[in-house]
Formats: C-alpha cells, sequence, structure tokens
C-alpha cells in the first residue's frame, strides 16, 4: 500500500485529536487506541505513526477540548459585543442546559475529563494543560461581585450531579436552580 501524502497524514493526525477529544470527554481517558482508530476511519496500526504514545494523544486531545472552550468564550464575547457580563450570562445559560448535559463528547473538559485528571499520576501535558484551562475559566468567570472559582466549581458541579440524575427530575432541578442563582446575581 502506498504512502500518505503529509497533507494526508495531517489530516488523519486532526481527525484522531478530533475523536480523541471527544471520546475521551465522553468515555474517559481509558478509551483503547484500537476503539479510538476504529472511531477515527484510520487502521490501528496507524496510530503509532503519529503519536508517540497514547499519553502523548491524551495530551493534544486535551489541549484541543481546551482550545474549544476558548473558542466559544470568545465567540460569545464577539456575540455580545464585547460586553463579558452579557456574554458570561449567555455562557452559564448554555453550560447549564439540558443540551449540554447530554453533550459530554463536546461539553466542558473541566466538567468531563476531572476524573481521569485526578486519577493520574505524575507531572504530564495533560494535566498542566487541564490545571491552565480551569485557570483562566474560573478568571474569565470573575465578577466584580463573585469569584471565578466559586462560580466555576458551581458550574462543574451542577453540570456533573444533573449528568449523574439524568433521567429524573431533579437533574433539571439543579440546572435551573444553579442557572438562576448564578445569573440573577451577576
Amino acid at each position: 500500500m502506498g504512502r500518505v501524502s503529509q497533507a494526508q497524514a495531517e489530516e488523519n493526525r486532526r481527525r484522531v485529536v478530533e475523536t480523541a477529544s471527544r471520546l475521551f470527554r465522553e468515555q474517559g481517558t481509558h478509551v483503547s487506541v484500537a476503539h479510538l482508530m476504529k472511531a477515527s476511519g484510520l487502521t490501528h496500526g496507524g496510530f503509532y505513526k503519529q503519536f508517540a504514545s497514547k499519553e502523548a494523544l491524551i495530551d493534544e486531545a486535551t489541549t484541543h477540548a481546551f482550545d474549544e472552550l476558548v473558542r466559544l468564550r470568545d465567540d460569545g464575547l464577539e456575540r455580545h459585543a464585547g460586553q463579558r457580563d452579557a456574554a458570561q450570562r449567555a455562557l452559564i445559560d448554555t453550560y447549564l442546559s439540558i443540551e449540554h448535559r447530554d453533550s459530554a463528547a463536546t461539553g466542558c473538559p473541566a466538567a468531563a475529563l476531572a476524573a481521569d485528571m485526578a486519577r493520574e499520576t505524575g507531572d504530564y501535558e495533560a494535566r498542566r494543560v487541564y490545571t491552565e484551562g480551569v485557570g483562566d475559566f474560573a478568571e474569565w468567570l470573575a465578577t466584580d461581585e463573585q469569584d471565578g472559582i466559586t462560580r466555576l466549581c458551581t458550574m462543574l458541579g451542577a453540570l456533573v450531579l444533573a449528568r449523574a440524575t439524568k433521567g429524573s427530575p431533579l437533574s433539571e432541578e439543579i440546572l435551573g436552580t444553579v442557572r438562576a442563582a448564578l445569573t440573577e446575581s451577576s
């Protein structure tokens, strides 16, 4: 079989990173390389031509997921003509929505990857990216009246609990109550 072009190799790598970013948020970083490559539409053998290790892919997929979060936040600022308060309220409404609760694969990496990052030992790139991403998100959520860390922890906790209680009335109550508490006081 012929070699793939450099452009095709780059496209394949991008596809694997995007797929991994979604699968890791949805199912956790324990997803097998074979499953991940199949979901990417590529062969298992191609993985090691693209990545030194699964940990290297976790690093890139974590970076990709937090880059998506920054783009979402920046898009919100642009939609609200740079008005940070309005962009924050809109992001909180989206974050604490049923759609976000039901879309872990494309949702917040801080919530989706928290348990995996907590289980990891040692100092590695994904944990550094995760820590910086959480800190940056918390800083962006801060207002004159509310600390960003408190707001982020409240949002993240509500999302995790809403996902864990999905299918019960409590799930939607958690989302609505926390959404109202955070947006009415901002």
